[in-house]
C-alpha cells in the first residue's frame, strides 16, 4: 500500500518546481524559498490541507525528553548489572 497518494506527490512536485523557478514563497513573511527540503515540506503541508493521503509529520522530541530517555536506559542497564551480580554470587 502506498504511503502517499499520487495527487500528494504531484502537489510536492509542483512546489519543488516553483522553488526551482524562484517563485515559491513561504509563511507569513512571504520570503523566497531557497531550500529543497523546505519546498518539499511546503508541498506536503499543502497536500495535507487539501485532504490528500499524506501521513502526519513526526513529532519532534525535545531535549528534556531525550535526557529522560537516556536516564531511563542507564537505570535499566544498571539494574540488569545488579541482577547479574546477585545471581553470580548466589551460585
Amino acid at each position: 500500500m502506498a504511503k502517499y497518494s499520487k495527487k500528494a506527490s504531484a502537489t510536492v512536485a509542483r512546489a519543488v518546481k516553483k522553488a526551482k523557478a524562484g517563485t515559491l514563497r513561504s509563511g507569513r513573511s512571504k520570503k523566497k524559498v531557497t531550500s529543497r527540503k523546505q519546498a518539499i515540506a511546503i508541498g506536503l503541508s499543502e497536500a495535507r490541507a487539501e485532504g490528500k493521503k499524506v501521513p502526519k509529520a513526526p513529532k519532534k522530541t525535545t531535549k528534556k525528553a531525550k535526557k529522560t530517555k537516556k536516564k531511563t536506559a542507564a537505570r535499566k542497564t544498571a539494574k540488569k548489572a545488579r541482577k547479574a551480580k546477585k545471581a553470580k554470587s548466589k551460585s
